[in-house]
């Protein structure tokens, strides 16, 4: 069986006493509290940059809006969202959230856990040299935090391979809860949801500012028809996709662009992957064409019964 890639960690991991029995300044001074900022990437609302955290003398990472978007209501409140779902959750399987709060400049951060990893996408790259159980494995880690998110009642919206990151002791976390939808108490959305019509982009994959938020390949029918009912089990098809991804190498949807793919979405039945490829365990391809109608009600309906069709001896049925 492979073993996933080993990751080169940073240098200089020995903790010594100067590190830890440091004195914090009597004065607190906000802007003296993160230093040496380096850029590890630019989203199309956001920018992700590492920094060392001068109290507690650890690296960290630190998100915030793009200065485009820093005074966008929107997306400032997706942001707060999103450090407060990923704080309140306190998963396993999600990254643990530090801080939030403003800058010198008055715009939104929030800080937490930094990790070394390849996202599931880089894995998919590589599919042949990892074993089944493997990609299930990590599915099923993805489809726990799913399990914790929608228990809140939170739905994530934006499932893909690029969200999902294998760290260096085997740790399978699901990123970027920006898109996470949310209900007040009396069963209404906010009003943020409201997303402004696509036309054609050349690249099915992204996730746009101003465009139907989320990314196509990965997108449940429902998603695509902005459903103001839409559920957790919207999530439950985009894990479809995935699973499907790992069985066959590609996703169920066809078409390169936008528009292809959205309608392939609407109203093509995916090939079952059998038809693809070899050996697959009948039972992972029932799971997965199940996850994949176009109905909600006849999918896997809960991410708990998901779990556990995964778990199943497959390999054996």
């Amino acid at each position: 069986m492979s073993e996933y890639p080993k990751f080169k960690l940073p240098d200089n991991q020995t903790i010594f006493i100067e590190q830890t029995d440091k004195d914090l300044a009597t004065k607190n001074d906000h802007n003296f509290r993160y230093a040496y900022f380096k850029t590890i990437a630019k989203g199309g609302k956001s920018l992700i940059q590492s920094c060392r955290d001068m109290h507690l003398n650890r690296v960290i990472c630190y998100k915030s809006l793009l200065p485009e978007f820093a005074d966008d209501e929107i997306e400032q409140k997706r942001l707060l969202r999103e450090a407060r779902v990923s704080a309140i959750f306190q998963h396993p399987n999600t990254v643990p959230t530090y801080e939030l709060g403003r800058d010198n400049k008055g715009h939104y951060y929030f800080t937490m856990k930094l990790i070394h990893g390849y996202t599931l996408r880089e894995i998919f790259d590589y599919r042949e040299r990892y074993d089944l159980s493997q990609l299930v494995e990590i599915i099923i880690q993805v489809t726990q935090a799913l399990q914790c998110a929608h228990s809140h009642g939170v739905i994530h919206r934006d499932i893909k391979p690029e969200n999902i990151l294998i760290g260096p002791y085997g740790e399978v976390l699901l990123l970027d809860w920006g898109l996470a939808k949310v209900w007040d108490k009396k069963g209404k959305q906010s009003p943020i949801e409201d997303e402004i019509p696509i036309g054609n982009i050349e690249d099915p994959a992204m996730t746009g500012h101003q465009k139907l938020q989320g990314t196509p390949f990965y997108m449940s029918p429902e998603q695509i028809a902005r459903d103001p009912d839409i559920d957790s089990r919207t999530d439950i098809y985009s894990l479809g996709i995935i699973l499907y991804e790992a069985l066959t190498g590609r996703p169920p949807a066809e078409g390169e662009l936008i528009d292809q793919v959205i309608q392939s979405t609407l109203h093509d039945i995916p090939p079952k992957p059998s038809e693809l490829t070899e050996n697959i365990p009948p039972m992972l391809e029932n799971t997965v064409m199940t996850c994949l109608k176009k109905s909600a009600d006849e999918r896997v309906q809960t991410t708990a019964e998901l779990v556990r069709l995964l778990q199943q001896n497959w390999s054996l049925i």
